[in-house]
């Protein structure tokens, strides 16, 4: 009886952990110039359940993100209103390429032509930041050994950076 209660505790003790390693609300967004193409190239990562989440709290009955290619799109399109770039010429108008799914985890890719390599940018991300006030955002700007990050959370306005060069 006390080796039950002993498994029966060592088992309640593991919940709290794996409630609270779900709770992290992470996004990660990476802007990039690619020098072949001259276009700023900008990717979102935001978890399945996350995107799903936030669909349903703007009243989408059912979303399946996987399987229903407009929650996609929605979700999409949700990600493209918070997500804003822009230099001392004015906001970028990234047009929405479209999605991928990776494991447990929704892409969304979006471009816009570049301002070329070391241009001053300003950044804002407030994706899932109207669901849950403890989100964060990473935007990741550049690629390879040269990347800048910023990190984003509810209420953020915008923050200047560099696209390395």
């Amino acid at each position: 009886m006390t080796r039950l209660f002993a498994l029966l505790a060592a088992l309640l003790l593991t919940i709290p952990v794996a409630v609270a390693a779900h709770q992290q609300k992470i996004t990660i967004s990476t802007v990039s110039h690619n020098a072949r193409t001259g276009m700023l190239e900008v990717v979102h990562r935001v978890p399945l359940h996350d995107a799903e989440h936030v669909l349903r709290a703007r009243g989408v009955r059912a979303p399946d993100i996987i399987d229903d290619l407009e929650s996609r799109r929605a979700f999409a399109r949700y990600v493209a209103e918070r997500f804003e770039l822009a230099t001392e010429k004015g906001a970028f108008e990234l047009i929405l390429l479209g999605t991928e799914i990776e494991g447990a985890t929704l892409i969304v890719l979006q471009e816009a032509p570049s301002p070329g390599p070391a241009a001053e940018l300003t950044v804002r991300s407030q994706i899932l930041t109207d669901v849950w006030s403890r989100q964060e955002n990473r935007v990741n700007l550049g690629s390879g050994t040269e990347v800048e990050t910023l990190i984003f959370r509810a209420g953020d306005d915008f923050k200047p950076a560099r696209l390395p060069g």
